[in-house]
This record gives structure tokens, C-alpha cells and sequence, in this order.
């Protein structure tokens, strides 16, 4: 079943992010690396996606394949429900190295989403520009 959700998520972030309406289940839980408590809902969640992409894609669709751009997975283990994405990425000069555990439910749809990002610094650098990202997203609204 995880197969088949994770080659849409890399469609999704690979530069067709509509593919999220479909992907995402109404009720999913994000759990953000810089926000202390779970954001639950499709809308947030996608906010926050978008955000992410962003902030560490660079503006750019995300490289999910792995040739060329910053933001690249290096691994991926796919577990019934179950997937770990391992990314990395620079931002500011710093190496940003995280995992990316997502669960969907028997219809293929993401129902929880939880980000993972180390070390220290990058966390730091990560936090400050998706606050902005987040910010300049709010106010276009």
C-alpha cells in the first residue's frame, strides 16, 4: 500500500503539489520538528508542507529522484503502512540531514506525517526561515 502513496508524494513535491488534495486525508496529523504541538487537518498540513518545500527545497520543486538541486532522498524503507524518507539538504552553508515517517491508511491516503531533522543547527536554521516562509504565506493570504 506504501509504495503506491509514496510515488505520488514524490509527484506531489516534484512540482504537481495538487496531487496533495488527494493524497492528504482530511483528518492527517503533521508533527513539525519546530512546532511543539501536532497541526491536524488537511488545510494546516498542506500549509505547512508547502512551507517546508520551500524553505528547504529552496523555492524550487523538491529533487526527489536525486539529480541535481539541494534538497535530495537518500533512502527510503517502505513497511506495509509505513515509510521512512530519509532527506538532506544545505541551507545558510549548514548540512541539514532529517527523516520523513509517513503512514497512510488502507486507501493509500497520508494520515500522519512527522518530520525528523538534525543536527542542532540545522534545526536553528530551519525554524528561523520556515517562521518567515510561514509568515510572508499567512500575509499573501
Amino acid at each position: 500500500m506504501i509504495e503506491s502513496t509514496i510515488a505520488r508524494w514524490h509527484e506531489a513535491i516534484s512540482g504537481k503539489p495538487e496531487v496533495l488534495d488527494e493524497l492528504l486525508a482530511d483528518d492527517v496529523v503533521f508533527y513539525s520538528p519546530v512546532v511543539f504541538t501536532p497541526q491536524k487537518g488537511k488545510a494546516i498540513t498542506k500549509l505547512y508542507l508547502g512551507a517546508a518545500g520551500n524553505t528547504l527545497g529552496g523555492g524550487e520543486p523538491i529533487d526527489s529522484g536525486g539529480s541535481g538541486g539541494k534538497f535530495r532522498y537518500t533512502k527510503e524503507i517502505l513497511s506495509g503502512n509505513h515509510a521512512v524518507l530519509e532527506f538532506e539538504t544545505e541551507m545558510d552553508g549548514k548540512f541539514v540531514n532529517g527523516v520523513d515517517l509517513i503512514t497512510c491508511d488502507e486507501d493509500g491516503r497520508i494520515i500522519e506525517f512527522k518530520v525528523l531533522i538534525r543536527p542542532l543547527q540545522a534545526i536553528q536554521t530551519v525554524h528561523a526561515q520556515m517562521a518567515r516562509m510561514l509568515e510572508s504565506m499567512k500575509d499573501a493570504q
